[in-house]
């Protein structure tokens, strides 16, 4: 029934964007869809063309500054956000008064699955800026009830402050970040598990919260439970962790998900995640190359939902795999290698290319008395995991970079 109820709305959004925008008018009248009545099966919507992001920025460099793909005369959207930028030019991306309600709908999903209520306390805890992740965030929040906080602006050792002050029960963040807070507080001798009320913490922008290692280590630091959360700007909040906490959704209710393989384009259990938003009327995508990679769960999840679970969240993007001495790896693998090391505060990990061979290099700060044993560990660790040669070196706390949005541990440095 669930792709029925999908396909209906579907056709629903076709309606207006056959009629008005630009982009996908000319897109889908290319293979001879020009009616919203041609979609009626699965395979029906299946042959229907990809979108990519490269598409998307030639359109809006063509047609400058928010391209073609816009169903509404322009007077009719009342928010703008970018992309972050991460994998090429940012995307601006314009919502109306009805999908950016769809936003905080979504987001209300979010929480529900974490149990926030609107008798929480929700903080946010970002610099607000063009990024539209915790502002859609803040918006899901005032539309479930609870009292909401921002901060922009504020120090880490500020932000702690108004956490205590406040009573503050949920927090909203990266993982990265919540792990900088909880290295602050311990600096400034705030003891979080027994000074603060946090209860949950939800977490965006990058996979740490489906990686076991952070995920563990955010929960131990801030004795709450700590859950995952996945989008993008331009499609949606579409992921949500279910209360018990074992996988992550997709939220087939607002968006049709398929994971294909990505060199052939067919179904896959495991492999990109395209996806088509059913709320985003005004500027949607449809069947969008997110570049996420990901794993089908092959059984049923505990939670009891009709929606498919994935594997880890989002296991990586599949242009930031790291490819060597002829292996494929994930960042978020050796994150979560790493992290199984307590004494790890923060660690960058470097690829370069000497004369013979690539080689791969680890950073961390440590705090062991004796960090060469620690650097022995995750040595041996990555070798057997991953059957990778790697050269760990300590460097002095302080020395490495803190993130509060996205974090850039990893970089390439080959030509």
């Amino acid at each position: 029934m669930l792709i029925k109820e999908q396909l209906h709305q579907f056709r629903e959004m076709l309606k207006h964007v056959l009629e008005t925008n630009t982009f996908y008018k000319n897109k889908l009248s290319d293979v001879g869809i020009t009616h919203p009545d041609k979609i009626q099966t699965l395979t029906d919507y299946q042959e229907l063309p990809f979108t990519t992001k490269d598409e998307l920025s030639a359109d809006q460099v063509s047609h400058p500054p928010y391209g073609t793909n816009l169903t509404y005369p322009l007077e009719r959207y009342t928010c703008l956000h970018q992309t972050s930028g991460t994998t090429g030019a940012p995307l601006r991306w314009l919502d109306t008064r009805e999908s950016w309600d769809w936003w905080g709908k979504c987001w209300r999903d979010i929480y529900r699955a974490a149990g926030v209520t609107s008798s929480d306390r929700i903080m946010m805890a970002f610099s607000f800026g063009p990024f539209i992740g915790f502002w859609s965030a803040y918006h899901g929040a005032q539309q479930l009830g609870a009292l909401t906080i921002a901060n922009g602006g504020f120090s880490s050792e500020q932000r702690l402050r108004v956490i205590l002050s406040n009573g503050i029960t949920v927090l909203v963040c990266t993982p990265t970040y919540a792990l900088r807070l909880a290295e602050v507080a311990k600096q400034l001798g705030i003891n979080l598990n027994a000074d603060s009320k946090i209860r949950v913490t939800i977490h965006a922008g990058e996979p740490g919260a489906s990686i076991p290692a952070t995920k563990q280590r955010i929960e131990d630091c801030w004795g709450a439970r700590a859950y995952d959360h996945a989008g993008a700007t331009e499609v949606g909040a579409w992921g949500v962790m279910c209360n018990p906490q074992t996988s992550v959704h997709l939220n087939e209710d607002e968006f049709l998900c398929e994971v294909l393989n990505p060199e052939t384009g067919n179904p896959a259990d495991e492999g990109e995640l395209v996806i088509t938003n059913l709320g985003r009327v005004g500027m949607p995508v449809i069947r969008y190359r997110t570049g996420d990679y990901v794993r089908l769960k092959s059984v049923a999840c505990e939670c009891g939902s009709r929606h498919r679970a994935l594997e880890g969240g989002v296991i990586g993007r599949l242009d930031d795999a790291i490819i060597i001495r002829g292996l494929n790896v994930y960042p978020a693998t050796i994150e979560n290698i790493i992290l199984q090391y307590p004494d790890v505060q923060e660690f960058s990990v470097r690829t370069y290319r000497t004369e013979t061979l690539d080689e791969l290099e680890v950073q961390i700060e440590s705090t062991n008395p004796n960090p060469t044993d620690t650097a022995r560990a995750v040595t041996d660790a990555i070798r057997n995991a991953l059957g990778l040669r790697t050269i760990v070196k300590i460097v002095p706390h302080g020395t490495l970079p803190r993130y509060e949005l996205k974090s850039k541990r990893f970089t390439d440095e080959r030509p």
